[in-house]
């Protein structure tokens, strides 16, 4: 089935491109970001989440779909040629770039805060009142954690190209599992903090910090599955993953940003 599907993309197109067929997702997909911020100000300002959790569950319906359209155009159509990989390996570099001046902003908001702290907190850093997390609890645990599952996924991309599919496969559920462990003590230090958003710029800055990083955990902790999955279903070869490569330097990107946010803002101030 493979093979016809290649030679038909060889006969029906003179060009290495991939032309995308007509989807339906990229339009209903905008749609959806619209109503979902809309429901994000009817929750915070109304209390009403209804338009909020609809708009989540459209966004995950629309995105399984549209993921499950690039693995057939990939696995079994044979459209994701030399040309085209480039091309997305190239995309997801400029989208990490991108990802990493979103958290350079909150780092810059958290210097311009600390080095010159203004009057109205009372000139201090942090401000009267925060009782700092300590470092060498939670946070440390969760470094260790992250440090620990970047090693089981690197294992497991090794043991990809070396055509051990069980190593790889077991390493790489022992990623899935410590980011699941990592969102859950996570979880638990919130629901224990001294402070919340609301307590003075402090507040603020770590929560939406350390609250974005916790996001983009549980992004990648999905994306490992759904390679999981797709490893599982003997979709990778030790020549051809680069939806798992791409989800490999995703999640190393997460391990670098903790280590930047344990140094900074959980140590530093201690």
């Amino acid at each position: 089935m493979f093979l016809y599907y290649l030679i038909m993309s060889k006969i029906l197109h003179n060009h290495p491109f991939h032309l995308v067929d007509l989807s339906p997702w990229p339009i209903l997909m905008s749609f959806n970001f619209l109503n979902f911020m809309l429901g994000m100000n009817k929750f915070f300002y109304f209390k009403n989440y209804n338009l909020f959790m609809f708009s989540i569950l459209l966004m995950i319906f629309c995105s399984i779909h549209w993921w499950r359209d690039v693995i057939r155009e990939s696995t079994y159509q044979g459209y994701h040629t030399s040309i085209v990989l480039e091309g997305l390996r190239l995309g997801m570099i400029l989208f990490i770039i991108s990802e990493i001046f979103f958290f350079l902003s909150f780092f810059w908001t958290y210097f311009h805060m600390m080095l010159s702290p203004s009057i109205e907190i009372g000139s201090i850093w942090p401000p009267k009142g925060i009782i700092n997390f300590n470092p060498y609890n939670i946070p440390l645990l969760n470094t260790l954690i992250l440090l620990s599952s970047g090693s089981s996924v690197t294992w497991s991309h090794h043991s990809m190209l070396n055509n051990m599919y069980m190593k790889s496969k077991n390493s790489l559920m022992l990623t899935i599992i410590l980011g699941v462990y990592f969102t859950l003590l996570q979880i638990f230090e919130y629901y224990n903090a001294p402070f919340t958003i609301c307590d003075s710029i402090y507040g603020s800055i770590f929560f939406m910090t350390t609250g974005f990083h916790g996001i983009h955990v549980i992004i990648g902790t999905f994306f490992l599955f759904v390679c999981f999955i797709r490893l599982k279903y003997n979709q990778f070869s030790f020549y051809h993953h680069l939806g798992y490569e791409m989800s490999i330097w995703y999640w190393h990107f997460v391990d670098v940003i903790w280590l930047f946010l344990f140094i900074l803002i959980y140590w530093w101030n201690y």
